[in-house]
């Protein structure tokens, strides 16, 4: 890691729109910034154009946030801090399917799907990131979406089981209200794009929490040199895991120096949910399901760089496709041919999966914004004037 001191950001308003409406989402708050912005680069290999998993061609990401109410909970009323997060590989997956594997390093939550894919080896419609409740109309959706795209399915042709995953935000959300609908989750398929990608508290990062600051979604990519195959590595993040003292920022034991002992410890109340870590991985390298799953776990390596221990009530589960070969639907004849890479020549696309992966969390923690939730529980976002801080002590 290398820090270079900048500017201190100036101060606004931390705002959420949902539905083109405006929604105070905190009290006064610093403008938020990438953790590269800060001056603090990871790794060693410099990111895509956009620093994003949609620096991976053809993939495209798209969210819908929903806020609304405030004070006290009424269960299936609000207030609601939450919303749906999703990632399409290509266009057309459902005919031009993409060769993927997943891993699950602790399995204390959900990704439904991953038994099809284990079995298949490949990935035939969008990924979709929520709350726990949500699961089941959020694969609603999904299907309802893919329905309308592919009138056939389940008539002359095949069924589909989504991949929906999960991640608590029943500290700040009214998560028995299961407020995203099937319409909310079409219109974020519909919505999304390849360009930039919107990340902390947007989607189903709005009511995360991690390492006890405010968490949510996060990105990042890596750009390989021509001599190693000039493949990118994409990553995305929904971040709801972590202890404050285990955080780990480029190296620094950030959680440990932010606060004193006394307020760490209150920090950590009895019964408080452990959290999880939703990682999507996407490349252009040549690589089949078995190296895929290979890929998903060393992103693990990633996550254990920024702190995480994965803990007994965690959910950590890992995800990679490639958009490299095409598998094809009901192909007419009985071969088809893939592009394959060599094992031998896979380090360094495991070395910017790791590096993307941190990166991409620490980019989660550093754009979210301050939320008041649910019973006026309040989530901080890390301040980034006291990281900066922290951060040039530790590297003067």
């Amino acid at each position: 890691m290398r820090f270079s001191s900048i500017l201190t950001a100036s101060l606004l308003c931390g705002i959420l729109l949902y539905s083109g409406v405006s929604v105070p989402a905190a009290e006064t708050a610093e403008a938020r910034q990438r953790i590269r912005d800060l001056g603090v680069v990871i790794g060693n290999y410099p990111p895509g154009p956009l620093n994003a998993i949609t620096d991976v061609a053809g993939v495209k990401v798209g969210h819908r946030t929903l806020v609304s109410g405030e004070g006290p909970l009424k269960p299936g009323q609000g207030p609601v801090r939450t919303g749906v997060t999703v990632v399409i590989p290509r266009n057309d997956v459902w005919h031009r399917k993409v060769p993927a594997g997943a891993f699950v390093l602790n399995g204390t939550g959900e990704m439904t799907g991953l038994a099809w894919v284990a079995e298949s080896g490949f990935l035939e419609y969008p990924i979709a990131l929520t709350n726990t409740l949500n699961v089941p109309r959020v694969a609603n959706g999904v299907m309802s979406w893919m329905i309308k795209q592919y009138p056939a399915i389940g008539i002359e042709d095949d069924t589909l089981t989504p991949v929906v995953a999960e991640c608590d935000d029943g500290r700040l959300n009214d998560i028995q209200g299961r407020h995203v609908s099937e319409q909310d989750v079409m219109a974020a398929l519909d919505g999304a794009s390849s360009g930039s990608v919107k990340e902390g508290t947007v989607g189903a990062g709005t009511g995360m929490v991690s390492y006890g600051f405010k968490g949510g979604i996060g990105t990042a990519s890596r750009k390989l040199p021509d001599k190693e195959g000039g493949y990118t590595v994409g990553v995305l993040v929904n971040a709801n895991h972590g202890r404050r003292p285990e955080l780990i920022v480029g190296g620094v034991p950030v959680g440990k120096l932010y606060e004193t002992p006394q307020q760490m410890s209150e920090a950590l109340t009895p019964g408080q949910s452990e959290g999880s870590i939703i990682v999507v991985i996407a490349t252009d390298a040549p690589l089949d399901s078995r190296q895929l799953t290979r890929l998903a776990k060393r992103a693990t390596l990633g996550l254990a760089r920024t702190g995480s221990t994965a803990r007994h009530g965690s959910g950590d589960f890992m995800l990679a496709f490639s958009t490299a070969n095409v598998i094809p639907h009901y192909p007419k004849e009985p071969t088809y041919t893939l592009t394959h890479m060599a094992d031998t020549h896979l380090n360094p696309v495991i070395t910017a999966t790791v590096e993307a992966t941190e990166e991409a969390i620490l980019n989660a923690l550093t754009t979210a914004t301050t939320v008041i939730g649910r019973d006026g529980h309040r989530v901080e976002a890390i301040s980034l004037a006291r990281l900066k801080a922290l951060l040039t002590a530790s590297h003067p």
